[in-house]
């Protein structure tokens, strides 16, 4: 068996995986990632970005109108995104563990997608062993100050999200395909998928609890309804 991983890899299997997708913040743990960049700029950063994220989130804006321009106002260090990465561990959602560890033991091959950080995702994703995370790169100079971020990624803009599943379909070829998110990006995935999970354990929003095939409140709900 041959794997790479990657965006576009291609990857070699014996047999059809079945795929469990999650978005990261709010929902594999509580916290929203360039909120907590923002928190560390004061207040009025924070307000702002928050107010720019569930605008986003809740699909009242494009991501595509918002995504930069916060990185712009919060420019976080690479120190500032190891602390994140640290919070987001600390804040993990409470049954992920054990829910990730059945349904490996299951067959099913997680996988991280998000409109998030990957560095700062990177070390959570570690401690639950899933290799695969798709996110965004940010870039620092060699004193650890933000230098931009991969302007070209999908899930920069909306429907980012399902052009990384078209991707990761066309790479895997799986047998099921499952997506687990909390936002309107997320739910942009159903025509993509075999069933969206919609997740609320955090954030509860209507258009996404409306449309999705499942909602649930907390990630060990997925061992009932997936198989």
């Amino acid at each position: 068996m041959r794997e790479t991983s990657g965006l576009g890899a291609v990857r070699d299997v014996s047999e059809a995986p079945r795929l469990i997708i999650f978005d990261f913040d709010s929902t594999l743990s509580a916290i929203e990632g360039v909120e907590e960049l923002a928190r560390v700029r004061g207040e009025a950063t924070f307000a702002a970005v928050e107010a720019m994220t569930h605008d986003a989130m809740d699909g009242r804006l494009a991501v595509e109108a918002v995504f930069g321009k916060r990185l712009e106002i919060i420019r976080p260090s690479r120190t500032d995104v190891w602390a994140v990465a640290q919070r987001y561990e600390q804040e993990a959602e409470p049954t992920v563990r054990e829910t990730l560890s059945t349904l490996v033991a299951r067959g099913w091959t997680p996988i991280i997608l998000s409109g998030g950080f990957r560095p700062a995702m990177r070390p959570m994703a570690d401690a639950l062993e899933i290799e695969r995370v798709e996110a965004v790169d940010l870039y620092f100079d060699d004193s650890g100050a933000y230098t931009g971020y991969d302007e070209s990624y999908p899930t920069t803009r909306s429907g980012g999200k399902p052009e990384v599943i078209r991707t990761l379909k066309a790479e895997y070829q799986p047998s099921r395909i499952v997506m687990v998110g909390d936002g309107v990006s997320d739910l942009e995935t159903k025509p993509e998928v075999d069933l969206f999970v919609g997740f609320g354990g955090y954030v509860s929003r209507d258009k996404v609890k409306q449309g999705a095939d499942r909602f649930i409140m907390r990630l060990a709900e997925l061992i009932e309804i997936i198989d």
